[in-house]
């Protein structure tokens, strides 16, 4: 058998609840009592809870329950389980030097045969991400750290473009990866409200004593898609949005950030979506623009109207932009 195979047999064993010596382990699995000392240390190095008694009664047991889960991925999970931490690392994961280590023990009680599967699987698979400095991983750390100790942090905060850096109390609720950016969600004591705020523009955070309680069934996730699509997808008023299309710019629209949260219902040739009203004549029809004629707007005829304003608007704009580009020539010239 191999060594990982040797691992899980004696797991298998002692999962009885009862002590066993080296060499009873050795006479069971039909090894040499060398091959169990090294196997009981390489499942002690990998987290295995395993307890040596010394005396006469004494041997190897596991200390409570023991799962052996963790080696048993089959080639499916655990080709999965790389990919993920290829994911993760490029998206600036926080914990990647433990998430590296977890793949390496993965890797470690492998056969030859799954050990080549999996390096043939992770080299195919590369995800295009802007890198994630150490120093907004330390904080992304702190950040999930608090949230799941529910630890108050203070916070010096620098809001957008501006010089000035606001200091605030703030309680945690948890981070969220979306679009290339990092954000924190929590309560800001500074303007008594749940908020959030982009990782990347905290100057400094630093831990209190303070304790709090995150509300139940708070989902950090939804709080923060619903702050940055405003009267898109929470509107007191919601509006079917028919589009018809050939499929692959379909497919391209559905990809948006803001169409693919708002789709209601895809058929061959055509989407409906389910957007606030408000959102109709502010920000929709500048998305929808750059699509041009590979797109016919069904219904409703409002969106159509605010949409041919938008360009006309748009075609003035270029079209002042050109005569200023002109005279500037003329003026050269002459």
């Amino acid at each position: 058998m191999s060594k990982a195979d040797n691992m899980l047999s004696i797991l298998w064993l002692l999962r009885s609840g009862r002590r066993m010596t080296a060499q009873q382990l050795a006479d069971a699995l039909e090894i040499h009592i060398r091959t169990v000392y090294r196997c009981i240390d390489s499942l002690c190095a990998s987290g295995a809870p395993i307890i040596a008694d010394s005396g006469p009664n004494g041997g190897y047991r596991i200390l409570g329950e023991f799962s052996d889960a963790p080696l048993l991925f089959d080639l499916e999970e655990q080709k999965a389980l790389v990919h993920a931490a290829v994911f993760a690392q490029a998206a600036g994961y926080p914990f990647t030097n433990a998430l590296t280590s977890a793949v390496d023990k993965l890797k470690r009680y492998t056969n030859e045969e799954q050990f080549e599967q999996i390096e043939r699987h992770k080299s195919g698979l590369a995800v295009i991400q802007t890198p994630t400095d150490a120093r907004q991983r330390e904080l992304l750390q702190l950040l999930e750290e608090a949230a799941a100790q529910g630890q108050s942090l203070d916070m010096d905060y620098a809001k957008g473009p501006e010089p000035a850096v606001s200091r605030r109390g703030l309680d945690p609720y948890g981070i969220v990866h979306w679009k290339g950016v990092w954000y924190a969600v929590g309560f800001c004591r500074l303007r008594q409200e749940v908020r959030s705020f982009r990782v990347d523009r905290i100057v400094q955070l630093g831990r209190t004593d303070h304790r709090f309680e995150r509300p139940a069934a708070f989902s950090a996730k939804d709080f923060l898609m619903r702050s940055l699509l405003p009267d898109a997808l929470d509107a007191k008023s919601l509006v079917y949005v028919r589009i018809r299309g050939h499929e692959h710019v379909l497919n391209e629209l559905c990809r948006h950030w803001l169409f693919g949260h708002s789709l209601a219902e895809r058929r061959p040739g055509e989407a409906l979506f389910r957007l606030g009203q408000p959102s109709l004549t502010t920000y929709v029809p500048y998305f929808l623009l750059p699509y041009g004629r590979s797109l016919d707007i069904l219904e409703p005829s409002m969106l159509v109207g605010r949409i041919a304003e938008v360009s006309m608007e748009v075609a003035k704009h270029y079209e002042a932009m050109k005569m200023k580009t002109e005279e500037a020539k003329g003026r050269k010239i002459t």
